[in-house]
Formats: structure tokens, sequence, C-alpha cells
């Protein structure tokens, strides 16, 4: 049987939350710095972007890796990794493509990353129940899924399980990042691309 807390043993517990400024705290306000994250959306509406400019935010905070099972060290990653100028963050950011069972291995190593951005989720080919199992593992760390969608909704059962589980779920559409989980910051959304998110919602 496990422990049973009072609520003043509660709020004595010490969380800690990511110091986000500016648009980044407007959009999502102070997360934790360990659980789930969960981010979605369908193509060519800004999500490769939104990742690699989220990636870039949390190095401030910690050492970040991306299993990269799609991409793996394609062009395609180059090319990310010139356009947003991610060179500058030898030491703090590293580039995977491992099976996730190699990845465990990993995670668990003493000074091992603090955050991890798994792409893609459909490509793991974890049911839920192997993500409940891997998530158990690592509760320092933050695990960030990425998603292919269906609609508007995460494209597998699966996935959808994910989903409903993660601390901050994130919707990506027309080149901005809403937030639709227990994190909300003031404006609850973040632009990837504010020209092209304006043009898109009307405003």
């Amino acid at each position: 049987m496990g422990r049973a807390y009072s609520p003043s043993e509660i709020l004595k517990m010490n969380h800690k939350e990511f110091a986000f400024t500016g648009e980044w705290k407007d959009a999502f306000g102070a997360p934790e710095m360990s659980g789930v994250w969960f981010i979605w959306g369908n193509s060519g509406n800004g999500k490769t972007n939104f990742i690699m400019q989220l990636v870039r935010e949390l190095s401030r905070f910690g050492k970040v890796a991306i299993n990269a099972l799609e991409e793996r060290q394609s062009k395609t990653i180059k090319d990310a990794i010139r356009r947003f100028g991610l060179d500058d963050l030898d030491g703090k950011l590293q580039f995977l493509s491992e099976p996730m069972s190699e990845l465990t291995g990993r995670l668990l190593k003493r000074r091992s990353v603090d955050f991890v951005v798994i792409d893609s989720f459909q490509y793991t080919q974890m049911t839920y129940r192997q993500y409940i199992d891997f998530k158990k593992k690592h509760p320092t760390k933050l695990l960030i899924f990425i998603s292919h969608a269906s609609g508007t909704q995460p494209s597998s059962r699966a996935s959808k399980s994910v989903m409903y589980d993660a601390d901050l779920k994130i919707w990506v559409e027309g080149w901005r990042a809403h937030s639709k989980g227990r994190y909300i910051g003031e404006k609850g959304y973040f632009d990837i691309w504010k020209e092209k998110a304006l043009e898109y919602w009307g405003e």
C-alpha cells in the first residue's frame, strides 16, 4: 500500500518549475520541469518550427535531447539546425535516433539529459501500457511526445490516451501553439510565426 499524504505535506513539497518569461510565460505559465507534454498538429501548420523554438527555450534550463525517429540524421535535421541556429547549443542539445529501450537506458544514466523530445509517438510503436511503464521509469525527466493528427485529434487510440494523460497538451494550428493542458498563461497560446498566425486567425 502506498503512503498517504496530508494537505500540509503536499503544500511543503518542492516542485521545480520553468521560470518562463515573455511569450512563453503568457502561453504556458510556469509548468513543472518534469512529467509529460504532448504536442500534436497537422502538417504545414508550424509544428516543426515550434519544436525547434521550444528546444532552444528549454536549453536555457537544462540539457535537451531530440529522439528523431522519423527524420533520423537526415538532411531535414541538418536544415533545421541551420535554419534555427542550433549549432550554438553544442553541449546542451543532442540529436538521437534510437529505439525506446535504448532511450530508457540512456535516460537512466547519471548526468543524462533533463528533457527529451520524442518524434513521433507513432514511430515508437508503443502501446498505452508501454507508455505508462516508460513514464514511471523516468519520474524526474520531462518527456515531450510529438504526434501526428487526424483532424483535430491525435491519429491513434494510444496517442489519444497519452494526450489525455499529459500534463501539458499543445495543439498546433495556423502557426499558433495552443495550451490545452493544466498549464495556461494569460494568453494561452504562442505565435510560432506571428505574421502567418495573424493572417490565419484573421487578426
